[in-house]
């Protein structure tokens, strides 16, 4: 396990290899082009870092969630294309069509707003999205006529391109994510109907990508799997042979000699059994160690694996080390690569009740991001 740099309390190390060499693992299973999806930069991990290293593992394209996280791709220095997919009502795309981003598009306003801002001799490309079942943004199926017949009439007179068309699965079966890809094949037709050819057609994301190989189509959206973690309960990261990119540690910042019946954290909802050593790990809920994960979170300090003891705070955490030798500046870890001893990130997401994707997501920003050296 790295040691953390002097004077540094807590942080993310990123391993950018292991998301290089996930995107590369991934793209060969899949065998159709990848989008690596960088969102929520790039699920805690830093989004122009994590972009760079999916480009260098073969990633075609990226996807964020908005205008915004595509600019701060392109002044990162990331040239590759971008896709961005939701937009706040009334949203300018100007900026996004002067730095080549393309616009997933879910309605008909949206679809005039974007060939609005193109220039005479550089039309916008836009991914048409197509609802399919989950009930959230997408063309609806009574609108689909009017809107490709309308996208055709854009690109006819050069003001967009209809580069992709797209959609999503549930997750919830195999069963409901086929009758989600019959919807998309329907959307494909009515599309083809209008006279459009998108060339990039999606509906995968890294559990689809893996599991069903029917709807990998041109194109798949690999978001968690990039980052080294399974979507999936009953396989782990290393079953699916990816390496997990991130790993949370700090340094103990205080270690205590306790008698039995001490107690511990706000509310005493821990008290030690005997005599024993306390250790404080100066990480909390404000950092990404969930609250609702008080008294079970796994850290990892010395070799030995030790829950939580008693409530996460805000800003730190407690554990209960027993006659264990801990010092002040020793290595706590709370999450990164099991193979190498740390504690799974699946453990800390079932200690809250949550997932994986919640647990690397919500790391704050005030937790610095380094990135890992072989």
């Amino acid at each position: 396990m790295s040691r953390l740099p002097r004077g540094v309390l807590r942080e993310a190390l990123i391993d950018t290899a292991a998301i290089t060499a996930n995107v590369r693992h991934l793209r060969a299973l899949v065998g159709v082009e990848v989008m690596a999806v960088v969102k929520a930069d790039g699920y805690g991990h830093g989004a122009v870092r994590s972009a760079a290293a999916a480009v260098a593992g073969g990633a075609a394209r990226l996807g964020v969630t908005d205008v915004a996280e595509a600019l701060q791709l392109r002044r990162g220095g990331i040239d590759a294309p971008i896709l961005a997919w939701l937009h706040a009502p009334g949203t300018s795309f100007a900026e996004a069509a002067a730095y080549g981003v393309e616009l997933g598009v879910s309605s008909m306003d949206q679809l005039q707003h974007a060939a609005a801002v193109a220039s005479a001799d550089r039309p916008v490309d836009v991914h048409v999205k197509v609802e399919t079942g989950l009930g959230r943004n997408g063309v609806a199926p009574a609108d689909m006529g009017s809107v490709f017949a309308e996208a055709a009439r854009l690109e006819r007179i050069g003001r967009l391109r209809v580069v992709g068309l797209f959609s999503h699965v549930s997750n919830a079966s195999p069963d409901d994510d086929r009758a989600a890809l019959a919807q998309f094949e329907r959307a494909q037709a009515a599309a083809s109907a209008a006279g459009l050819r998108p060339r990039v057609r999606h509906l995968a994301a890294t559990a689809a990508a893996i599991d069903l190989p029917e709807t990998r189509l041109d194109c798949v959206r690999l978001g968690l799997g990039i980052y080294g973690l399974s979507p999936f309960d009953d396989r782990t990261s290393a079953d699916l042979g990816l390496r997990p990119a991130m790993t949370l540690h700090a340094a103990v910042s205080a270690v205590r000699r306790v008698p039995a019946g001490h107690g511990v954290s706000y509310g005493y909802t821990y008290r030690t059994a005997r005599e024993t050593t306390l250790a404080l790990v100066p990480v909390g809920y404000a950092d990404g160690a969930p609250r609702q994960a008080s008294g079970s979170g796994p850290v990892a300090i010395g070799g030995r694996r030790f829950p939580v003891a008693g409530r996460i705070a805000m800003d730190q955490l407690i554990v209960d080390v027993g006659d264990a030798a801990v010092a002040v500046g020793d290595e706590a870890v709370l999450f990164g690569d099991p193979t190498l001893g740390a504690p799974a990130v699946e453990e800390w997401a079932d200690a809250a009740s949550t997932i994986n994707y919640e647990i690397v997501t919500r790391v704050g920003p005030r937790v610095p991001r380094r990135e890992a050296t072989a």
